[in-house]
């Protein structure tokens, strides 16, 4: 009998759909990987012998009653049950595979819920592989998205990366170390391209959260109505034009790790009585939110200003800056660490040829004193600033002294004659002299107190005696 006759014999919808199920049913059950049903309070209470095989058990009696989610981590029954709206097309991750998934309501003669069915199809469905394999390569990329994600997140430079064996090189190391060892608040001080996000990720490599995240954020590179959201995080359309999703701020992506605040001391006083009480607390709200977040954060703080003056302004606050300064560390500028000079540029030349390609480049005895003549007001950064300028106008495979004289200022005794010869003194004699004029100045400062002129230098005061008695002072 064809359709258009028996549906001749038997008129009305209820006829067709009588004929219709079982055949339905029969087909489904033979596409399909498994079937699932659960009652109102998401617990199982009928399962397939092909859906039964796959989870892994033999008796069906060991999974009744049983809320769904223990035995499917990532089922969605229970929405379906609560909001009586089906799932007619979705993915499911369980184990290594990949099921494309169906969830439908099922409804007593009143028309209420009284359970849900699942229907669980994998790679039967030959129209389905395209979108399978869509979706297998964006959890592909996810994954990968998500490893350099945390790649990025981790610290890229260690206590070897802060280059120099001077004795204010050894103390700032020493502190690290020590630093590492410990879960305090560390405030590191220092003039601007001293390196201190560099000796910042270096002491979180060395601890105990070296795993964690270590995320950086600078205070003054932030416009101030951006920087609660960037801190603490916003709700979901918490001002205009904000994320529909929210966002993380950059304690809760620190979470377990250490925040790294540069330039502290430019924090607008509004956000740092909020940083205060986080600090504090250790929990965050995020912008347009009242739900409070605990956080597990170690902070690192930098500031290239003086906070004393800044206090005396007014533009810090006190009970901040004793908050933050727990255990400070002063990163000597490259002026008063000329010993270190030398092994400095050969880090920055070695840097230099890997990044651009360029053949190795040296530097003549009569180039380092042209460099140990001049005043670094950027420091270290300046230096590689001024090498790779060097390198890039220069021909020469060893860098000579006139290969800087159009890029840094000619020394105190004014412009060179046209054709002299430059006077060379030893290195040594330069390094000395120059730490000579530090000591001096230090103590000059300090009104002759060793211990302050010693802090003032960031070394200890056996360093700055042992300096002394080698200089004669």
């Amino acid at each position: 009998m064809d359709l258009l006759h028996w549906f001749t014999e038997n008129p009305g919808a209820g006829g067709l759909r009588h004929l219709a199920i079982p055949k339905l049913l029969e087909r489904l059950d033979a596409l399909c990987e498994g079937t699932i049903a659960v009652d109102t309070d998401a617990r199982i209470v009928w399962c397939n012998d092909k859906y039964l095989h796959m989870l892994g058990y033999t008796d069906p009696q060991s999974l009744l009653g049983r809320d769904v989610e223990e035995i499917i981590p990532n089922s969605l029954m229970r929405q379906v049950v609560k909001t009586g709206e089906p799932i007619l097309l979705d993915l499911m991750a369980f184990g290594s595979d990949t099921f494309v998934v169906s969830r439908l309501p099922l409804t007593g003669p009143d028309g209420q819920v009284i359970g849900a069915v699942g229907i669980c199809l994998y790679d039967k469905l030959h129209h389905l592989k395209p979108l399978l394999g869509k979706f297998s390569q964006l959890q592909d990329e996810l994954a990968e998205t998500r490893r350099l994600l945390v790649e990025d997140r981790r610290p890229r430079y260690t206590l070897a990366s802060y280059v120099g064996n001077s004795p204010a090189s050894l103390e700032v190391k020493r502190q690290a170390r020590r630093a590492a060892q410990l879960g305090s608040t560390v405030l590191l001080l220092g003039e601007t391209g001293t390196g201190k996000e560099l000796l910042a990720q270096a002491i979180h490599a060395s601890s105990a959260r070296a795993s964690q995240p270590f995320i950086a954020v600078n205070a003054a590179a932030i416009p101030e109505a951006l920087l609660e959201s960037e801190f603490f995080g916003a709700a979901p359309g918490a001002y205009t034009g904000a994320d529909k999703r929210g966002r993380d701020g950059k304690f809760k992506l620190a979470h377990g790790g250490t925040l790294f605040l540069d330039e502290v001391g430019d924090m607008p006083l509004q956000i740092q009585a909020k940083l205060l009480r986080v600090l504090q607390e250790q929990e965050v709200e995020p912008l347009g939110s009242n739900k409070v977040i605990k956080v597990d954060v170690r902070i690192i703080a930098a500031t290239s200003i003086d906070l004393v003056q800044a206090l005396a302004q007014g533009r810090l606050r006190r009970d901040l800056y004793y908050r933050l300064n727990v255990l400070s560390i002063t990163l000597p500028p490259l002026r008063e660490r000329l010993a270190d000079l030398e092994a400095l540029c050969e880090g920055a030349l070695e840097q230099i040829v890997e990044r651009t390609g360029m053949g190795r480049r040296e530097l003549t005895p009569g180039a380092l004193q042209r460099l140990a003549g001049y005043d670094w007001p950027g420091n270290v950064r300046e230096l590689r600033n001024v090498l790779e300028k060097a390198v890039l106008h220069s021909d020469n495979r060893r860098l000579v002294a006139d290969d800087f004289d159009t890029i840094l200022p000619r020394p105190h005794g004014g412009p060179a004659r046209p054709g002299a010869a430059a006077i060379v003194q030893p290195l040594a004699q330069v390094v000395a002299a120059a730490e000579r004029g530090a000591i001096e100045a230090a103590l000059l400062a300090a009104g002759g107190k060793k211990t302050e002129a010693a802090r003032l230098l960031g070394i200890s005061r056996a360093t700055l005696y042992e300096k002394m008695a080698q200089l004669q002072l």
